[in-house]
């Protein structure tokens, strides 16, 4: 009966711990004023960094339309390239330490960290989303 339990119990220990293929956001969509204009470069720059640090990661600018931005929770950190122009923004893995990387997989809470970024420029950007 021990031993059932046991095997349960590291079931549900593992299941928590699988890693998921790294989540790379593709494209953006950055809205329009309310004009119907597209926002400048600038502004969406403003919004990520806004974003960036709200979800306690660390941005900073390395060119006109490129953003490496890292986060440290724990002993966890993680860093992404955020490309980005008028119309739309990129968010993709560069490194992470203690989080599992292995051929295109990483511990899920670097996917949720992320989503999570990108949702929060999302609302600094004016789109209106759900809460998480």
């Amino acid at each position: 009966m021990k031993n059932i339990f046991l095997v349960i119990a590291l079931s549900f220990f593992m299941a928590g711990c699988v890693s998921k293929p790294v989540l790379n956001i593709e494209q953006a969509y950055v809205p329009t004023s309310q004009t119907g204009e597209h926002v400048s470069s600038e502004s969406v720059r403003d919004a990520i960094f806004r974003a960036a640090e709200r979800r306690g990661w660390t941005p900073r600018v390395i060119e006109p339309g490129l953003i490496m931005a890292d986060i440290s929770v724990r002993s966890h950190t993680a860093r992404v390239k955020i490309e980005y122009d008028e119309s739309e923004y990129s968010i993709h893995y560069v490194s992470s330490q203690n989080l599992n990387y292995s051929n295109g997989t990483i511990h899920r809470n670097y996917n949720n960290w992320v989503l999570k970024l990108s949702r929060t420029i999302q609302q600094e950007l004016g789109v209106n989303s759900q809460k998480y």
